[in-house]
């Protein structure tokens, strides 16, 4: 995949329209379809139903979309305007439903966050169907408007990894540090346990019409990663249960996704290791 990087590749959707997507889906009609698309978008793409349609004809199939958090009042509080007074379940949705794999970012921490934002959280992730699903603590980087206040209320930790996702924040939180902490943990280790992830991943297959017919061919080695994944993940794997039984569910219900059914279940397993090692 090609990813166009950009905070936000829909902010302005006129040029979009008109310019860049026909001439991306000439461009890749032409050639056969060599490329599919990545980006980064906000939630509100799933109000425009051509831009969705453009942007599959122009062969994206995947967008990354910072979701943040399902507590409105946290959502206010990060300035994420889009997000708020809708159904962001629907929207994310309905994106799947136009054959775009939405990937979400969220955070926990907000000041606004409380004690239940743990299993909100889970709760929203799994109902949603967002198979990867990147969870951080908030933290403030350097020389942005949180860091400053901040550090003016003196809740700055100074010394920091610099990662989101390793179980260190550079603030001090409203919750308890601790209860922060062992609550995202409890998130990471709920959404990619094997029974939580398959269900989610299922749940994603159900919605997910993929609108692109050019499907590329298999390689070798998309051949050998599935050989690969009957042993490390349907033989000696914890999940080989849910493995196998979404392999068996996909190849009845949904066969064309039959691929994209098995590249999930390794992402599964990488997303596992990540997140055990991080916890060490």
């Amino acid at each position: 995949p090609v990813f166009f990087v950009d905070d936000n590749f829909i902010g302005k959707r006129k040029e979009l329209k008109r310019e860049l997507l026909p001439a991306i889906a000439e461009w890749n009609k032409r050639h056969r379809y060599p490329f599919v698309f990545n980006t980064e978008v906000s939630i509100n793409l799933a109000d425009d139903e051509e831009l969705m349609e453009l942007m599959v004809q122009a062969g994206f199939d995947t967008v990354f979309v910072g979701i943040e958090t399902p507590n409105e009042d946290s959502l206010a509080e990060c300035n994420k305007f889009q997000n708020r007074n809708r159904s962001l379940i629907q929207s994310v949705r309905t994106l799947h439903r136009h054959g775009l794999q939405v990937q979400g970012g969220f955070i926990i921490g907000f000041d606004s966050d409380g004690p239940n934002i743990f299993q909100q959280q889970i709760r929203f992730i799994q109902q949603s169907g967002i198979v990867t699903a990147m969870v951080g603590l908030l933290n403030a980087p350097r020389l942005s408007k949180l860091y400053q206040r901040l550090k003016k209320e003196n809740r700055i930790i100074p010394d920091w990894s610099g990662n989101n996702t390793d179980f260190s924040t550079n603030i001090i939180p409203k919750l308890p540090l601790d209860t922060l902490v062992s609550g995202y943990r409890s998130v990471v280790q709920s959404i990619y346990s094997p029974r939580e992830y398959y269900a989610r991943v299922k749940r994603f297959l159900r919605d997910y019409q993929p609108r692109n017919k050019h499907f590329a061919k298999l390689s070798w080695r998309e051949i050998s990663a599935f050989l690969k994944s009957i042993w490390l993940l349907g033989v000696k794997g914890e999940e080989r249960v849910q493995y196998w039984s979404l392999l068996v569910w996909t190849a009845v219900r949904k066969p064309r996704l039959f691929p994209l059914a098995v590249t999930l279940s390794i992402y599964g397993y990488h997303f596992r290791l990540v997140f055990q090692q991080a916890a060490r």
